[in-house]
């Protein structure tokens, strides 16, 4: 196992990940911030810019499946971590509003 450090919206968060991992989950990591600061931070906690971030990214991913063409939509194993990625936040983001 390996550790990786990713800066996501001005936040470090260590990541473990497998050897040789290292470099894809880095890049995964500044997709997500790069989503983030598209989306700007005014009026958005923390737990709510990772929701929306990652809801964001898994409709990516979906209109490049329904496509069918174009870029190749990403290994399935990365659909299934955005999605499970999508549905903690939301639970996160409703406990915080709640």
């Amino acid at each position: 196992m390996s550790n990786v450090t990713l800066l996501i919206g001005g936040r470090s968060y260590s990541v473990a990940c497998a050897e040789g991992e290292e470099a894809h989950v880095e890049g995964l990591g500044q997709l997500i911030d790069g989503k983030i600061r598209d989306l700007g931070t005014s009026g958005h906690n923390e737990v709510r810019l990772l929701l929306f971030a990652a809801l964001l990214l898994a409709d990516e991913l979906h209109e490049a499946r329904s496509k069918g063409g174009g870029a190749a939509p990403p290994a399935p194993d990365h659909a299934k971590t955005l999605e499970l990625l999508a549905s903690r936040l939301e639970k996160y983001a409703t406990s915080l509003e709640g």
